[in-house]
């Protein structure tokens, strides 16, 4: 079985990797550039909107370039507001090849504060933490999750979390009759 992710930062593919594995004999995952069409530092639904627009240019390209691939993952960090706090969390998006849609999140966890600004600036979360760390590329590792737990947690980890939620209508078809459907706006029928 191959699995396209919209990214080919090793913490998001490694995700992948680690889900696949656990649920499917020896599947081949490759990480391709694609555009999430939302702001580098996504802010509630664009978080959404970003993780299915990554996974749905995968299932385009897989078609004209007949990669072969039975599923495409899109994966977006964002943040929230929620409780008067700020929250950041990992969403996916699991196409197959037919467009079909699952989505999963992340565990959620709050942010320090006085970091939104810079944020809601348009800085990326990973940028912020590299400054707060001393640390550089600390997206390409452990993440803001890391730094905050000590080590203990990983990007990785809270991504695989995410994307074992949305294969769940794929593991219950039985349950989801059409594998999961595209997102669509409240004002979308």
């Amino acid at each position: 079985m191959r699995v396209l992710v919209g990214s080919r930062n090793p913490v998001k593919v490694g995700a992948v990797e680690d889900v696949f594995a656990a649920h499917f004999d020896a599947p081949i995952v490759e990480g391709l550039d694609v555009d999430s069409g939302v702001p580098a530092q996504p802010v509630g639904d664009e978080t959404f909107a970003g993780a299915q627009q990554r996974a749905l240019a995968l299932v385009r390209r897989n078609a004209e370039e007949d990669l072969g691939a039975s599923f495409c993952v899109g994966l977006e960090g964002g943040i929230t507001w929620l409780a008067d706090r700020w929250w950041a969390y990992g969403v996916i998006c699991l196409a197959d090849s037919a467009g079909r849609c699952g989505f999963g999140v992340s565990p959620m966890f709050e942010l320090p504060p006085g970091i939104e600004s810079s944020l809601l600036g348009g800085e990326e979360l990973g940028h912020v933490i590299d400054r707060l760390s001393g640390d550089q590329g600390s997206k390409q590792k452990g993440g803001a999750i890391s730094f905050l737990t000590q080590g203990r947690v990983t990007r990785r980890q809270l991504y695989a979390q995410g994307l074992t939620m949305a294969l769940v209508p794929f593991l219950n078809p039985e349950l989801y009759p059409s594998g999961g459907a595209p997102l669509r706006r409240a004002s979308e029928p």
